[in-house]
């Protein structure tokens, strides 16, 4: 039997934690295991609990979901746990500091049941959710700066890139999927998802949610 992915979900609504649950529930391969209301409850949980998702709230009591995040990876590497952050808020500076501190997707609290489910699939697989609202923030991000600031050690990372991994990058950073690049370039699926891993492997990012930080970061955007 394939084992179920341990999803713990942090939200200091009650109301949104028995939304969650029903939503999973209706995927036998998730199963939760906990369900917490404070962002200081989640590291002394995780110390007691194997989990392999977190799904995190921004907006809570105590400490916010950023710094939960941030705590979360003082401990647990990415590739061992995984960071989707849920809320109803898309502001940039918010999707900046989720995936800096260490997240591996952002969705909205509005995503429907198969989104999230889809979501955790690509995260589990390694990849990164970014929901729409999210890259759109990003791009607002970059977009509201009169001066944006590019990190030129990230700039130099992407150097290594060639023109189709380039290409890719600046497709996905604009939010759209593997089918989608796969059209507009006239490739396979699988040849846009070799080509997005060879980018974060070149890049140093943990996975495409990562990577479109880094992408905007360098000044990389649509």
């Amino acid at each position: 039997m394939t084992p179920r992915t341990r999803i713990l979900i942090v939200d200091d609504e009650p109301g949104i934690r028995a939304g969650i649950r029903a939503m999973l529930r209706l995927d036998p391969g998730l199963v939760v295991v906990g369900d917490l209301a404070d962002g200081l409850q989640v590291a002394p949980f995780l110390r007691e609990h194997p989990v392999d998702l977190v799904l995190m709230d921004i907006r809570m009591p105590g400490i916010d979901g950023v710094e939960a995040t941030r705590r979360i990876r003082a401990e647990h590497p990415p590739e061992k746990l995984r960071v989707i952050v849920l809320t109803t808020f898309d502001q940039d500076d918010i999707v900046l500091g989720a995936l800096r501190a260490g997240a591996n997707g952002f969705l909205s609290k509005t995503v429907s049941p198969a989104e999230l489910v889809a979501g955790i699939t690509e995260v589990m697989g390694g990849g990164g959710a970014l929901s729409a609202a999210a890259t759109a923030a990003l791009i607002g991000h970059v977009a509201d700066s009169r001066t944006p600031v590019v990190d030129r050690e990230l700039l130099r990372r992407f150097d290594a890139l060639t023109p189709r991994e380039r290409d890719v990058v600046v497709l996905v950073a604009s939010g759209l999927g593997n089918d989608e690049i796969a059209a507009r370039m006239s490739v396979s699926p699988f040849t846009v998802k070799t080509h997005a891993v060879r980018a974060m492997t070149k890049v140093g990012a943990r996975d495409r949610a990562q990577l479109v930080s880094f992408a905007f970061r360098a000044g990389l955007y649509p």
